[in-house]
């Protein structure tokens, strides 16, 4: 069966994830002198330059999700579960550490170790490039439960602990010492620190208070505190300005001015969950923060007031998307709806072209005011949008329904912001029902009409420039049961409708009269318009798929096999496939003309929406819980792919989802049978005994050979080359046709001064191979070597087979048995007839004179009239043919 990889889509890369839980590493590179930022994202690690937070490298993808990350001047840590791994270049595994039991949670390089602790509190000491234990030093989990860990500048060979119960321990790890126990202060130790000052360490608490501790004297020297709750990270600037930041579960970051004791200020909703890393880059006003939110931001010191505010960004959903289509026609930006409240714009070429078109809400300044905890103000998350991008620039181009909302909201993609309208029908302008809601929208293809579907039943249409209502389908409702899906063809002839009650109605566009209805078998649970191609798809509740000709409105294919709710779908571009998803977790390619399932394969969460790029070259897919969009590249573009029906007892291969680069190419068609189709066809020399076969060289090897003598008068040079004033050196070369060098020693040895007639006879390779080939008879040797010569080298060659040209009589017969043979073997046809005619007009003289090439040439005579009678006949006979086909009345 077919295996990961082998099938009609091939695992790509992944979108629009930027950052996860783990605390981001900053790292400097003193020979690009730049800072670069490494964030853990699932599997795999990013590396950011902070100029620019383009993504400058990924590693490769480690068997499970990364929950500890670290790094020191060479390699970079990983860890998940009970397993650490150390990887180099930003790319490679090149260590593993096994011998923790239980997860690790904390991680800290330290010269040519690294330490980590895991959560049964057992803190291992290893060396680095040995991958061995160093030291091992198991705490009691009543007494001293490990929760920070932290290496104190100029502290040699020492590292402090905090614990859960307050208390924090100095250890020399060389000796295995425990130097100095902390009282602590009876709370939780979440972070710990190191300030710009040595011997000075901030010591994050549960409790929310910061202590400014001096470890060598034991004192606290400052305190302050945060009101929303534990500390989650702190950084201390460094570039002149005595401040420290402090970050909190809730996404908020308090600044304090630490000369005078008190809050400078506070940037809050800085990340929309916990902030999970904060690093102020050393020696500039630059914080870099990361958060679950799946956001990574850098923030600029540089106003008043002391607060910083966004310089650059790189934000994705922080909760999943559950509805993605291509937007435009050159398959380079995928918008997406997330359950975040968002709508985002994701570049599939680069991630700096990536935008957020923002919240939905009822009202914009309100909800500013408020904040995004405090917003009362905020739409439910789209479930169906739909977009458009004729008159983008004019006005909204982008409709979208809310979860269990009435009004529709329209978005201008060219302003990356909500739209002017909200549509909803009149009779509902002043109060809103709870109970009525849209369900399906469309947007007509010119862009100035939406048509939206509601939960009551009703189709209205709406004006996308002026956002007035310009009518509704049927009398009072289109449909008795909710609407389940509207489409509006390409020309704006008709507008079709889906209802849970089992009916697709067609109506005129413009006069909303009513032009067809039709049962379905099932209720259907969506429908989806192919324009270009007038076919509809439609998904139904018993998980089968038909597809409708709307000129015919009839249903032309039905489609069974998935075991679950049908979840999206979506049309190639040329509307010969149809790629279906569902809660069965498996991707499914119909096609369409052939009516059979071309491709399936399985993924870990169900695809809860699917697109194909108007260009054909990518799927996309957004998946249960996750919040990434997937691309999948379209092998059949690059490659060639059975596209066969899949035999009844198939079986899909679990394929992983992709990672953030694209997969390293994994040859799979070494273990698998290659089918017939697929083998490329290679032409043979012959194609059958019989048969005349003409060669695979371009003509402009062989047609001109005749007229060789008037091209060179063409090309003559108007004046002759001028010597150059020094003549260069030159390196001896051996006499013949083609140039060859003398090798050094037998320099030395032509001091003689006899002079051997033998060498200024030049034969060439051809010539020594003719004359091989009269003892031999064999002519393959000669025959390659003439065809692999252009037309100036054939005839400088033929010219040489005479006497005069320093050739022979014998070498002349050769060369017209090499010709023989050719007929004989009835291949290279086009080339023996070239070749023979220019030996004839060269050599003609000489031919004549010699009774034994004489008595050859008339045998090539009787053979070249035998087989240019047979090939007449054939020609006439298949002329005779094509003449009737064209003529006669069949």
């Amino acid at each position: 069966m077919a295996r990961e990889g082998a099938g009609l889509f091939a695992a790509f890369r992944v979108l629009g994830r930027f950052s996860g839980h783990v605390p981001h590493v900053l790292r400097y590179h003193g020979r690009h002198r730049e800072f670069y930022l490494a964030a853990a994202v699932g599997r795999s690690i990013h590396t950011y330059n902070v100029k620019k937070l383009g993504i400058v490298a990924v590693s490769n993808t480690l068997p499970e999700d990364i929950t500890c990350l670290a790094a020191d001047r060479m390699l970079m840590f990983a860890s998940y579960d009970n397993i650490l791994h150390a990887i180099a270049r930003n790319k490679e595994v090149v260590h593993t550490y096994e011998g923790h039991k239980a997860k690790i949670h904390l991680l800290q390089p330290f010269g040519d170790h690294v330490i980590s602790v895991d959560v049964d509190n057992i803190l291992i000491v290893w060396n680095i490039q040995s991958e061995e234990e160093y030291l091992q030093i198991d705490f009691d989990k009543a007494t001293f439960a490990v929760s920070a860990l932290l290496h104190p500048s100029t502290y040699l060979n020492k590292i402090l602990l905090g614990s859960e119960q307050g208390t924090l321990q100095l250890w020399n790890i060389r000796s295995n010492k425990l130097l100095y126990s902390f009282p602590g202060w009876g709370l939780a130790v979440t972070t710990l620190e190191q300030a710009p000052a040595v011997d000075v360490v901030a010591v994050g608490l549960v409790s929310g208070h910061i202590m400014v501790h001096n470890i060598k004297f034991d004192e606290t020297l400052m305190k302050f505190q945060q009101d929303w709750g534990p500390i989650t990270a702190i950084s201390f600037r460094t570039d002149g300005h005595p401040i420290m930041a402090a970050g909190s579960p809730v996404g908020h970051i308090a600044l304090w001015d630490l000369e005078e004791k008190k809050l400078l200020c506070q940037m809050q909703d800085a990340h929309s969950t916990a902030i999970a890393g904060m690093t102020f880059v050393p020696g500039e006003p630059l914080l870099i923060t990361n958060g679950a939110d799946n956001a990574l931001r850098v923030w600029i010191f540089d106003g008043p007031g002391g607060t910083g505010r966004v310089l650059r960004s790189r934000v994705g959903h922080s909760a999943p998307p559950t509805k993605i289509r291509y937007h435009g026609q050159n398959g380079e930006q995928i918008l997406s709806a997330g359950q975040d409240g968002t709508l985002q714009s994701f570049s599939t070429v680069h991630e700096k072209f990536n935008k957020s078109l923002g919240r939905g809400s009822i009202n914009k300044k309100k909800s500013k005011k408020k904040g995004l905890k405090l917003d009362t103000m905020a739409l439910p998350p789209i479930t169906a949008f739909a977009s458009e991008v004729a008159h983008q620039s004019d006005w909204d181009g982008i409709v979208a329904c809310h979860q269990g909302y009435i009004t529709c909201t329209t978005w201008n993609y060219q302003k990356t912001s909500m739209g002017a309208h909200k549509l909803r029908p009149e009779e509902f302008s002043k109060h809103k029902p709870i109970d009525i809601y849209a369900t399906a929208v469309d947007i007509t293809s010119c862009g100035n009409f939406a048509v939206i579907g509601m939960s009551t039943g009703q189709v209205d249409v709406y004006n996308m420039q002026s956002g007035i209502h310009r009518g509704r389908y049927g009398k009072e409702t289109a449909h008795e049961g909710a609407i389940r899906g509207v489409a509006v063809d390409g020309l704006n002839q008709l507008v079709i409708t889906a209802g849970s009650e089992g009916l697709i109605k067609f109506w005129k566009f413009k006069m909303k009269d009513l032009v067809y209805s039709t049962e379905l078998s099932s209720s259907p649970s969506g429908i989806l318009l192919h324009r270009d191609s007038g076919i509809l798809g439609i998904a139904f509740d018993d998980f089968t798929i038909s597809v409708l000709d709307i000129e015919t409105r009839k249903i032309v294919r039905t489609f069974s096999g998935h075991h679950g709710q049908i979840n999206d779908m979506t049309f190639s571009p040329d509307g010969r496939w149809l790629i279906t998803s569902s809660m069965d977790c498996s991707i499914k390619t119909w096609d369409l003309p052939s009516g059979c399932l071309i491709d399936c394969f399985l993924v870990d969460s169900a695809a809860v929406s699917l697109t194909m790029s108007p260009t054909g070259d990518f799927l996309a897919s957004a998946h249960v819980d996750d919040l990434g969009i997937y691309l999948w590249s379209n092998r059949s573009l690059y490659s060639l792919v059975s596209l066969r029906p899949l035999p009844a007892d198939f079986e899909p291969s679990l394929v992983t989802l992709p990672s953030t680069c694209p997969m390293q190419d994994v040859d799979v068609s070494g273990d698998e049978e290659p089918c017939d189709e697929m083998i490329e066809y290679v032409s043979p020399e012959q194609l059958g005994e019989q048969l005349v076969t003409l060669s695979l060289l371009p003509e402009s090897r062989w047609k001109n050979l005749l007229n060789l003598d008037i091209i060179k008068k063409k090309n003559k040079p108007k004046e002759p080359p001028k010597v150059p004033k020094s003549a260069p050196f030159f390196i001896p070369t051996l006499p013949g046709l083609i140039p060859r060098y003398i090798p050094p020693e037998e320099e030395n040895d032509t001091q003689s001064k006899v002079v051997n007639l033998g060498v200024l006879a030049q034969k060439s390779d051809f010539y020594i191979h003719l004359e091989e080939a009269l003892s031999t008879n064999e002519y393959k040797a000669p025959l390659d070597l003439l065809k692999s010569l252009g037309p100036s080298n054939i005839e400088v060659e033929l010219r040489g087979l005479a006497p005069e040209g320093g050739g022979s009589v014998e070498v002349m017969l050769s060369f017209l048995r090499m010709i023989e043979m050719m007929l004989n073997k009835k291949y290279n046809f086009e080339l023996t007839q070239a070749y023979l005619a220019l030996f004839l007009k060269l050599h003609l003289k000489i031919l004549s004179s010699e009774p034994k090439l004489m008595e050859e040439l008339s045998k090539l005579s009787m053979q070249l009239e035998e087989t240019w009678i047979h090939l007449r006949a054939l020609f006439n006979q298949s002329l005779c043919v094509l003449t009737y086909m064209k003529s006669a009345l069949l």
